[in-house]
């Protein structure tokens, strides 16, 4: 990441044009809330009320000239045990104006920038731009938040308007770092070595109708990680090889929304637990949520998420077999209610009550602290209050 800042400070320098004003604008935003997780330690550790649930950033745009600008955000989080807490850079990536071919629009960012293939993955930073504060786990799994954010490397984006619609193409290819945390949350404790993702690569379509009440969406991942174990280590040298498909469509009316997403994701496993331990399976997943505007301030929303590790094992008995974890690791379905209620126009609260079946995307899989205290039922709840300037 070093050399990336050095690159983009090095691009700013020189790609200064002394003849147009420098423009700099900046944001932020401030969100505190309390939750709980019963019978289980999703978020919050022994069944706990607490305050793991802060989230302060601060993101800017740097216009250095009519077709570069630089874009950035840090923020500190903390979520609980769902992901590190602490500071992190989000993004940082120049923006730059590529020519306009006929009438499509042209865009690359290059250096960190930030996923946009999904449709909440380029807002899932931002509380206040979030339906709520913990998003559908079949697509937005939180373990896998500053993975999923972005990457180090280069998206090319070209959009163009017509009497059918407008069309937004992307392309990008990168790679994310993976710190110990990280590499012991997806593998378990017993992981001693370091994990890497070797690179990224997406792709994705969009269409939105030309009243924009329908947008439509197709998107592609394929991505490679592997695992170097340390000198003393019970795992072994292996690779994950992942492929995602992604199909989602919203409807937009006056006093409601409806949003859904559902993919699939082919993952192949090789080596780590055991010298020649391969495993291929397909995990599904998707969701379905409602949003009814009460009035100006208030609005609910009902949410339905589910997904499976393996179709082919859908009750989770082979999962048992194989590591050793109860059957309902394999699966997991969500029913969500929300509410949020917007007093002034830079102030939200907005509160969510989860219930749950099954803990397929929960993180730590082969931690045994996880599965003892995990069941197959079990509640999460939280109320956040957001500001944002």
């Amino acid at each position: 990441m070093k050399r990336i800042i050095l690159l983009l400070s090095c691009c700013a320098w020189f790609g200064v044009n002394q003849s147009v004003a420098e423009e700099f604008s900046w944001h932020g935003y401030v969100a505190q809330g309390v939750t709980q997780s019963k019978d289980s330690n999703f978020i919050t550790d022994n069944e706990d009320v607490n305050f793991d649930l802060t989230e302060i950033g601060l993101n800017g745009r740097y216009q250095i000239s009519n077709g570069i600008a630089l874009v950035g955000q840090g923020v500190y989080l903390n979520g609980g045990n769902r992901f590190e807490t602490g500071g992190r850079l989000d993004y940082l990536f120049l923006d730059l104006k590529l020519p306009t071919f006929g009438d499509w629009h042209n865009n690359m960012h290059l250096g960190r920038y930030k996923n946009v293939h999904w449709f909440y993955s380029a807002t899932r930073d931002v509380p206040q731009t979030r339906d709520t504060a913990v998003l559908p786990q079949s697509m937005y799994l939180d373990s896998f938040r500053d993975i999923g954010l972005g990457s180090d490397g280069v998206l090319l984006q070209s959009s163009i308007l017509t009497d059918q619609g407008g069309w937004e193409l992307n392309w990008s290819y990168g790679r994310s770092p993976i710190s110990a945390d990280q590499t012991k949350s997806f593998l378990g404790d017993i992981a001693q070595g370091k994990g890497k993702q070797d690179y990224v690569h997406q792709a994705s379509v969009f269409w939105r109708a030309p009243t924009l009440d329908w947008r439509v969406g197709l998107s592609w991942l394929e991505s490679k990680f592997s695992y170097e174990p340390a000198a003393v280590d019970f795992l072994l040298p292996g690779n994950i090889n992942i492929e995602k498909l992604v199909f989602g469509v919203q409807k937009f009316a006056e006093t409601w929304e409806l949003t859904s997403e559902i993919t699939r994701t082919i993952n192949t496993l090789n080596g780590t637990y055991a010298p020649n331990f391969y495993t291929k399976r397909t995990s599904e997943g998707g969701y379905i949520q409602g949003r009814y505007f009460i009035n100006g301030e208030w609005s609910v929303l009902g949410r339905y998420d589910t997904t499976v590790l393996d179709k082919n094992d859908r009750s989770g008995k082979l999962l048992s077999q194989t590591f050793g974890v109860p059957p309902y690791f394999g699966y997991m379905d969500t029913y969500t209610v929300g509410a949020r209620w917007d007093p002034q126009p830079q102030w939200r609260v907005q509160a969510e009550y989860h219930w749950v079946n099954g803990a397929a995307r929960f993180n730590g899989l082969l931690n045994a602290e996880a599965i003892a205290s995990t069941d197959e039922n079990w509640e999460m709840w939280s109320v956040q209050v957001m500001y944002w300037f």
